[in-house]
């Protein structure tokens, strides 16, 4: 029985990570501090409820489709660059499998074992073949749009339910804007903790870095909502 070595990287799933933990971190951050703009502004419960959802649904749409045009795109130039080498083998065979043979040269491969593996992986499959080696192009790592979408804009609303749900169960109107700040910095920090873990890096310098622009964006919103609301008052 043939044994198979089955090895799980990190890398494997940094399309989705990447999104998921960008989505729920704009989630929390943005609501917070919107959330926390709002309550300095001296806003009632109601208005600073009202305007946290206002910010889940439009931020998670915002997410949705920022995420899934970026991607397309992405999608939409690796399909122009598989057309193209499709192109390119019709026209010109031999020069595709020099081509395909130089690059296994320089990855370590002697020139005369090169071309013969190149003869090989063209035959079983030519455009295959160029469109792993070499565009980097796997069907693991290939761009997904609509599954890039759908993972930002949910992480993005359980991101941002957490700060309105705090806000929603503070019963004290001045002390919402404390809660949502104290409850949402945690969790960036645990969240940040926890992204640096799957991808492999320090674990606290993830959280600090998360909490710290977490920290910057509440005080710049908590200022302007002081200052406006000062104004309008």
């Amino acid at each position: 029985m043939a044994w198979r070595h089955n090895e799980r990287h990190r890398t494997h799933h940094n399309g989705w990570l990447r999104a998921a933990v960008l989505g729920a971190n704009d989630g929390i951050v943005s609501t917070a501090s919107l959330l926390v703009g709002v309550a300095a502004s001296g806003a009632g419960r109601e208005a600073v409820v009202l305007a946290g959802v206002a910010g889940l649904v439009a931020g998670a749409m915002s997410m949705a489709a920022g995420e899934y045009v970026s991607v397309h795109s992405q999608a939409d130039a690796e399909q122009a660059d598989i057309e193209r080498e499709k192109h390119e083998l019709s026209m010109d065979g031999d020069g595709e499998h020099r081509e395909l043979a130089a690059i296994y040269v320089g990855r370590g491969v002697e020139p005369a074992l090169a071309r013969q593996v190149a003869a090989q992986m063209m035959a079983h499959d030519a455009l295959g073949a160029h469109v792993r080696d070499e565009l980097g192009i796997t069907a693991r790592h290939a761009a997904r749009p609509v599954q890039a979408a759908l993972a930002s804009a949910i992480a993005f609303a359980i991101g941002a339910a957490l700060p309105l749900a705090v806000a929603w169960l503070t019963p004290a109107e001045p002390s919402i804007g404390i809660s949502v700040a104290a409850t949402s910095l945690v969790s960036l920090a645990t969240l940040g903790g926890l992204a640096a873990h799957s991808g492999g890096a320090r674990v606290v310098v993830g959280a600090a870095r998360v909490t710290l622009w977490g920290t910057l964006a509440m005080l710049a919103t908590a200022a302007v909502g002081r200052l406006f609301g000062s104004v309008v008052g």
